[in-house]
């Protein structure tokens, strides 16, 4: 055999031996590879069942606790109810032991009324009896029958009770009169003795002095042009009429109508009326005005000697100057009432510069009411809090007139002092008309009662005086009467302040010596 093919045999052989071993390496190292897979699976495998094992024990435990706190909830609910249960029987317990209370005492009380009913009964029955054997007995000595006993019954009985009525009237005047005559008398009385203010009584209309009736044609300049010019500035109406040497200036607000008057007066004397020139005094007019108004207020602040006004409420107070209430100058009645309200607060032992701050300030808003909304208690009211004035004189403006609940002493004396200024004799004016008719009313009224002679209207009103007939009327029941008469006069009429009713009883025995 040739050496290539055994070289050639040899070579192949070798060739299948290196690869049957390279294969037997491969193998080895796949088992290998397959051996660490299987193992690192079981690992993941175990690891994975662990962690579910714990996830669900975690699982488990949260449920626990949930079902834990749900139970203790619902324990303590259930705890709550039975506490309140408790109460809810203890309650119960306690209105049944009320009513149980209740019920004896009621059948406790309606066995007291019933024999109280029955012993009422017996005593009617007897006061019955007794009345028909006192009959029986009156008509068979006095021999009257049934009606003529009846009649003299009643009229002895009317005549007892009104003696009877006097006699109480007149016990409890004279107790009044021995505990409130002597302070009343002190406190109004010297209130009124130490002060007396004079006032001014101003009206809607104001009159001009004009030096000639030519002077009217260049008031109203030509086709009315000044006319219109001087109302528009000044805000009130200008009546030119045919009443030799005058020129009338009518407006509700009586400060446009004093700042009219006095610039027309101007104009007048100085002789150019035109429109420019009008408008040129009426603002000088104006600037004076309120100068005159502030020095109006600080005057009156000293004289009632109220101090540390703000500069508003000063303004305010002497715009009250020209303010009438009732024809009542409404600056003088407010002096007038820090007056009378210090005085008496003086006599009650009360602070009286406080007294006469609230008596002064009380009406402030009457200065402003036709610019703010409401009436001037509560204008006033709302001003003093704006302005930093005390509770007290807040309180004393806004109740003056008994629009609310009273907090402060010094509310009610303001009011009895407003009442004091406002209704004394000559404060307020009445037409003459209105005047007399209140007396006739008043006299009549007195007439009408039985046993009245007389009367007499006297005071301005503030009086009446009743003569009697003392043969008809003894002192008893003249007292009744009075009492009668000035409820009758309350019931009846209108009149400001108050009225005194007086019955004059007396028995003249007259004689001629022949």
């Amino acid at each position: 055999m040739p050496a290539e093919w055994v070289w050639g045999v040899v070579g192949i052989a070798a060739g299948g031996a290196a690869g049957y071993f390279a294969e037997r390496v491969r193998l080895g190292a796949a088992y290998q590879n397959r051996d660490a897979i299987v193992h690192q699976a079981e690992r993941d495998a175990e690891n994975i069942r662990k962690s579910q094992e714990l996830a669900g024990k975690e699982e488990l435990l949260k449920r626990r606790e949930e079902l834990e706190q749900e139970t203790n909830t619902i324990r303590d609910e259930l705890r709550d109810h039975e506490r309140r249960l408790d109460k809810r029987e203890t309650s119960l317990d306690e209105l049944q032991d009320d009513f149980r209370k209740k019920e004896r005492m009621i059948e406790v009380t309606q066995n007291k009324l019933a024999e109280r009913t029955k012993s009422i009964e017996a005593r009617d029955r007897e006061l019955e009896k007794q009345l028909k054997e006192q009959q029986e007995m009156l008509y068979k000595i006095s021999s009257l029958d049934k009606s003529q006993a009846t009649k003299l019954l009643l009229t002895r009985l009317d005549r007892d009770l009104q003696n009877e009525t006097g006699s109480l009237v007149l016990k409890y005047q004279n107790e009044l009169k021995q505990t409130c005559d002597k302070t009343a008398r002190e406190i109004i009385g010297m209130a009124l003795q130490r002060y007396a203010s004079p006032h001014t009584s101003e009206t809607t209309v104001s009159t001009v002095d004009i030096p000639s009736d030519e002077i009217k044609g260049r008031i109203i300049g030509r086709e009315g042009r000044n006319i219109r010019a001087f109302e528009k500035a000044t805000g009130v109406d200008v009546i030119v009429d045919d009443t030799p040497g005058v020129v009338v200036v009518s407006a509700f607000d009586n400060v446009r109508r004093q700042i009219a008057k006095i610039s027309l007066a101007k104009l007048i004397q100085d002789g150019r009326i035109h429109p420019s020139r009008i408008d040129e005094v009426v603002a000088e007019t104006q600037s004076e005005m309120d100068a005159n108004i502030q020095q109006y207020g600080q005057e009156a602040c000293q004289e009632v000697g109220v101090a540390n006004l703000h500069e508003k409420l000063v303004y305010l107070i002497g715009r009250l100057h020209f303010r009438t209430s009732y024809s009542q100058n409404v600056l003088r009645h407010s002096i007038e009432v820090s007056h009378l309200t210090g005085l008496m607060a003086e006599q009650f032992g009360l602070d009286g510069h406080l007294a006469r701050r609230c008596g002064f300030l009380h009406d402030i808003g009457k200065a402003a009411d036709h610019e703010m909304e409401g009436g001037h208690p509560a204008v006033g009211a709302e001003l003093l809090k704006r302005y930093g004035e005390g509770p007290e004189v807040v309180h004393a403006a806004a109740g003056h007139h008994d629009d609310i609940r009273v907090d402060y002493i010094y509310t009610v004396l303001v009011a009895a002092a407003d009442a004091c200024s406002a209704s004394r004799p000559g404060a307020r004016r009445d037409t003459l008309e209105k005047y007399v008719k209140r007396l006739e009313e008043l006299e009549a009224l007195a007439c009408g009662f039985p046993g009245v002679e007389q009367s007499f209207a006297v005071q301005a009103g503030r009086e009446i005086r009743v003569i009697v007939d003392a043969r008809q009327i003894n002192d008893r029941q003249a007292a009744k009467l009075c009492k009668d008469m000035a409820k009758a006069i309350e019931q009846t009429l209108t009149y400001p302040g108050e009225i005194k009713v007086t019955v004059l009883r007396e028995t003249r025995v007259i004689e001629y010596a022949k």
